[in-house]
């Protein structure tokens, strides 16, 4: 830290006063220019939250989700027509990531099950596509892993989506937008985040009502 002494009239050294605000320059934080960010850095925008993931307001985007009876939520889809991107976030150590571990273990799990895998360069890094084979026959699957600081977000895209990034449109500005709130506390790695139905919802569902459409969509 350089200090500066004020000359006459209070008039602070010019070159003192570069090197200043240099310094402060480079020790402010820059929040990334888009997503997935962590909570501490996400900017200002509507969001439907679901406790570790808050997915943002995307017009014609419809999140559609599957949860027990006491609202703990299991899955997570995004859907614009025919394309779809399943969301998944888990814990993640301090020091590193594990996408790169977790795309290796995709990869091996669906040789196993007979599937070719493919790594591919992606906006986030490296992706995994892969052709399974489902009871409605081929499908298409994108494997896309974001590593943030003490979390891991894992989506899958479905549809033209999967072969076609360019295809993704709206779902890819979610996952742009996407906000994850890992919690202080101390979690296994690779242990899911924890997300829940909005208590509204969840009330709804509790009465054995169904939610209106504006509360299933983003």
């Amino acid at each position: 830290m350089i200090f500066s002494r004020k000359r006459a009239g209070g008039v602070r050294d010019e070159r003192t006063t570069e090197v200043l605000d240099a310094q402060e320059a480079e020790e402010t934080p820059q929040a990334p220019f888009r997503g997935p960010y962590d909570v501490s850095e996400a900017p200002d925008a509507p969001r439907l939250d679901l406790g570790s993931l808050q997915i943002p307001a995307v017009p014609e985007v419809e999140v559609r989700v599957q949860a027990d009876p006491q609202g703990v939520i299991q899955q997570v889809v995004l859907v614009h027509g025919q394309n779809a991107l399943q969301l998944g976030v888990f814990a993640a150590p301090r020091s590193e990531g594990i996408w790169d571990e977790v795309r290796e273990e995709i990869r091996q799990s669906l040789f196993n099950d007979g599937a070719a895998a493919q790594e591919v360069d992606g906006e986030y890094g490296t992706e995994l596509r892969a052709r399974v084979r489902t009871p409605d026959g081929l499908t298409d699957l994108r494997f896309v892993g974001v590593d943030g600081p003490r979390w891991m977000v894992r989506g899958v895209y479905q549809g033209e989506a999967a072969t076609d990034p360019a295809a993704a449109g709206p779902l890819a500005a979610c996952l742009d937008g996407l906000v994850v709130d890992r919690g202080q506390e101390a979690k296994p790695v690779r242990e899911p985040l924890p997300l829940r139905l909005p208590r509204e919802v969840a009330e709804q569902q509790a009465a054995g009502e169904q939610p209106a459409p504006e509360q299933r969509e983003a």
